[in-house]
Formats: structure tokens, sequence, C-alpha cells
């Protein structure tokens, strides 16, 4: 037998091509929460999940009346239960449209992708009464949504490169319908439009396009924007913007896909860690930001990726930890065969450094922890960090202006005033997480602490901080360097808290010279050979 699901729009089932029409609600949620675990699934776990206002007993009462309905819909037994457990039949094969979807995007097919893509997972489904089952769709949701940009942006850039121009201004059109405000969307239609031979269209996309931004997020397009229409020939090269977008790729880390990229060579490798948002090619839209990431790859082979829960990285139904940010780290250096690495910990990725660096010494040559700190709010004794109170308020206001160049100021004030530069980061933002999923990320950064592992540290660490940094004092630099053993702390003029903002080249010397004191033996012979072979 076989049991296909269609989760992308309305829920449908389909057992053996015939319909099956299930109205119970919690029916449904049971069975795309099961197809989704792809593995066996605890009573307990559903029961609670579905019916959270009820007790055990009460609960799991229920669990056995929907089983009840749900086989007598379908007229078979398309999942075995024990008294623990419950799983489909290893008698069924069990499909999913979102199933398809991200294999799709896994080969590279985009189009066949887009085509699988016929709406946002579950869309216009809900229980209201089961918070935790509406916060694990959303998180899916997210991700899946995150993952048919990535796809239609590559569709335009490979149609474009065919000649398939007809292709191309569909897919960024729908592209577009995804995000209006994105200005990158703007641009893949604008070129779509001018590579077609059709320059009025090209001009009325880049009206509307200004009026856009100037209504909803009172900015002027950036000047790649523009010169778009004056000669498309200088826009950035595919070299610089959209070869980088074709190494993205994805390391499993547990049942999740982490988006990474490795850029350059050399024996030293270096992860970067990011801070609460990125992605992982959004950054090479800023000249400045690909400025220090180039030159980053110069010190060693960079490798870069989106932690879970935001960027091109799948959306996860619970909190993230540091312990699993550890995790994502172990993944992706697996992933790029990575045996040993100087690990770069930016900003709120420094405490998934170092639980990294107290679990897994052996694969770090180095350790280096940038604008970072030890714990996410104030305490008696770490008095240098905003109250929880404090953090509310502004993780409030983040939220608020969420969609915008949010909180710039506080990250980089040499940006301020910069209409090019806030631009980019009000679309970095947008295209890494929407408000309600970054909420969540912050929320668990406020309550890191990591203090309790600082002195099991024996990796040696450089720590970086700029005098002036408003985001993270420097004090929390001060702290991590006093209390990891034979750590250095170096503190840099300035006042941006982002590494790309102000003075790049102090902090590149700096990461330079304490590079050429690790040990640069770092990948396994395999994952050498099997790069040079590809």
């Amino acid at each position: 037998m076989t049991l296909e699901i269609k989760a992308l729009g309305f829920p449908q089932f389909f057992l053996d091509g015939q319909k099956t029409d299930l109205a119970l609600r919690k029916g449904v949620a049971l069975l795309v929460y099961m197809a989704e675990a792809r593995a066996p699934v605890g009573r307990d776990v559903l029961a609670t999940l579905l019916w959270p206002d009820a007790d055990q007993e009460d609960s799991r009462a229920r669990l056995r009346r929907t089983l009840y309905k749900v086989r007598t819909a379908f007229g078979a037994d398309i999942i075995e239960a024990d008294r623990d457990r419950l799983q489909f039949s290893r008698y069924l094969e069990v499909t999913c449209d979102a199933y398809d979807f991200e294999a799709a995007c896994n080969r590279g097919e985009f189009a066949a992708a887009a085509r699988c893509y016929s709406s946002d997972y579950l869309s216009g489904f809900a229980l209201d009464d089961c918070p935790e089952f509406e916060d694990w769709v959303f998180y899916r949701r997210e991700a899946l949504r995150s993952r048919l940009i990535n796809a239609l942006e590559r569709l335009v850039e490979e149609s474009l490169e065919e000649g398939k121009n007809r292709d191309a201004i569909t897919a960024a059109t729908r592209l577009l319908s995804l995000d209006p405000l994105s200005e990158s969307a703007q641009r893949y239609l604008i070129r779509a439009h001018l590579k077609a031979g059709n320059r009025a269209a090209a001009e009325r996309q880049y009206t509307i396009c200004v009026k856009l931004l100037r209504d909803e997020l009172d900015v002027e397009p950036a000047a790649e924007t523009t010169q778009l229409l004056i000669d498309p020939s200088l826009r950035p090269s595919r070299s610089q913007v959209a070869a980088v977008r074709s190494q993205t790729r994805y390391a499993a880390s547990g049942s999740l896909h982490i988006a990474y990229q490795v850029i350059g060579d050399g024996p030293l490798d270096i992860v970067l860690v990011p801070g609460f948002v990125s992605h992982v090619e959004r950054v090479w839209e800023d000249a400045r930001c690909r400025k220090f990431l180039t030159a980053l790859s110069g010190i060693g082979r960079l490798i870069l990726f989106d932690r879970r829960g935001v960027g091109l990285s799948d959306r996860v139904g619970a909190i993230p930890s540091v312990e699993a940010t550890a995790q994502d780290i172990l993944s992706v250096m697996e992933a790029a065969g990575s045996k040993r690495a100087l690990l770069f910990g930016a900003s709120e990725g420094g405490p998934g450094c170092i639980q990294f660096a107290a679990d897994r010494p052996d694969r770090l040559a180095g350790l280096i922890l940038y604008g970072s700190l030890a714990k996410g709010s104030r305490a008696k004794d770490y008095a240098f960090a905003m109250s929880r109170r404090q953090y509310d308020v502004w993780l409030e206001r983040l939220i608020q202006e969420w969609g915008g160049p949010a909180e710039i100021a506080f990250f980089a004030p040499s940006f301020v005033g910069d209409r090019q530069a806030e631009n980019w980061w009000a679309g970095l933002l947008r295209s890494a997480s929407s408000p309600g999923a970054i909420k969540g990320v912050l929320e668990a950064l406020r309550d890191i602490d990591v203090r309790s592992l600082l002195p099991d540290i024996t990796t040696p660490t450089l720590v970086l901080h700029r005098r002036g940094d408003r985001a993270v004092r420097p004090e929390a630099g001060r702290y991590l360097a006093q209390t990891i053993p034979a750590a250095r702390f170096v503190e840099l003029e300035g006042d941006d808290h982002w590494f790309w903002a102000g003075d790049q080249d102090c902090l590149l010397r700096e990461i330079k010279g304490f590079a050429k004191t690790l040990n640069p033996s770092t990948r396994t012979a395999i994952s050498v050979r099997k790069r040079q072979k590809a």
C-alpha cells in the first residue's frame, strides 16, 4: 500500500491513489506529524502535543479514539501501535510532497522543486488549542519557504545563463511575490526583463522598486540596482555573487540540514560561526562584508554556515541551544572534510564555540572569540550585560523594526545614514528569518550561560573586542580572556559590533598573526582527494 500525503497546501491524503477525506483535525495532525518524524513516535509525545490541557490518562484515551477513527476513515490498518509507540505500517510506503520538494532542491532540480511547491506548508490548517503543534508547523513552514526562495533564485540564474528568458521572468516574478521588499528579488526581475529585450518592462519594475523602498523602508535603491539600467554588464560578476551561491551545500545534523559554504584553500581551516542572524548567500551582496570574507579565505580555507533556525538552514520546532550549535559545527566540519580547525565565533556564535571547545578540543587548532560573551543577560556576578527586562525591551524593539534596517545603529554606528548598507541589512534580515522565528532564537540567547565551561578550555584562544561596542560591552570580552586559561585579549579601536564594519585591517592582522602560531594540519587526506577529483 502507498499513502501519499499532500502537505504543501491544505492537507490531503491518498491511499493507493484514492483520496481519503479525514474530517478529524487531530487525526490530520497526527498523520502529518508522524510522516515528518519518519520514525516511531512515543504515545506520550503525541498525546501531549495534541491534547496539551488534558491529563495523561485522558489524553491517551483521546489518542486511542483518534487512532480508531483514522483506521475507520482509511478502511485499513495504516498505523502499527504498541503500548509505548506508534509508527506507520511496515507494509505501507509513505510519500509526502514536502519530501519531494526537498529532494528536488538537494538534487539541484530547481524547476521541479518550484513546481512541487504548490502552497505554504499546511496552509489554512490550524489547531488553535495545540500551541506546541502550531509552533512546530510554523518552523517547518519557514524552513520550506526559505528553501523555495533559494530554489527560485537558482532557477532565475540558470534560466538567464541558458537564455530561457521567459522562464527567468516567471521565476523572478514568483520570487518577488514572496517578498516584494527584497531588492535582490527586484534586481532578478529587472535583469530578466533586460535579458528578454524588454527595457520598458525593466524600467517599470525599477520604478515600482524605488517607490516600494521609499514608501515602506524610507531608503533609496542600492547602486547595484540602479546600475542595471545604466550598464547591466557592470553589475557584480557571477564570480563575486552568483558563483558563490552555487557553492552552498547542506550538511546533515541529525534530522536537520545546515547550509554551509567552503571558500578558498590552504592548510588551515577556519570555521566561521555567525551571530544571531546570518545568510550564507546574502552576506556576499555587501561589498564590505565580501571584502572581509575574501580576506579571511586568503588566510585559510573558510567554512561558513547558517546555524539551525536562520538563513538557509532548516527551521526548528524547539529553541536552539549551545549544544545544538556545537553539534552543527561538528556536522559542518565533517561534511567539509575538516579534521581540525580554527573556530571563529562572532557575537552570539561565541557560546556555541565555547561549548564545542569544551566538548571536542581534539577537533580544534585554535579559538577566536570576537565581540562575544559567556552569558546572555545580567547576574550579580556578571554585571556588564543587559538585564532580562532590558533585553526583552530591546528584543521587542528589534521585532517591531524587522523588515527595515532594524537596530543598525546598535550594531554598526558607522553605517548609519549609509542607505546602501541599511538597505542590504534590511534585506538580509527578511531573507534570514521572520520576526516570530528570530524571537525564539534570541530568547534562547538571552538565557545562555557557559561560564562554567571557560576554565576547562585548553585550546589556544584569542579574544577580540572593539572598545566602543554597544551591542556587547568590552568587559564581556575581558571576562572571557581572564577566565579561559592562557587566553589573550586584544581590545581594538572602533564602535562597530560587526566584524566587517569599521577598520577591517587591524582585525585581520590579529587573526592572521594568531593563525600563524597554529598547527595547520587540519584536513583528512580523503577529503582533499575528493575535492581534487571533483
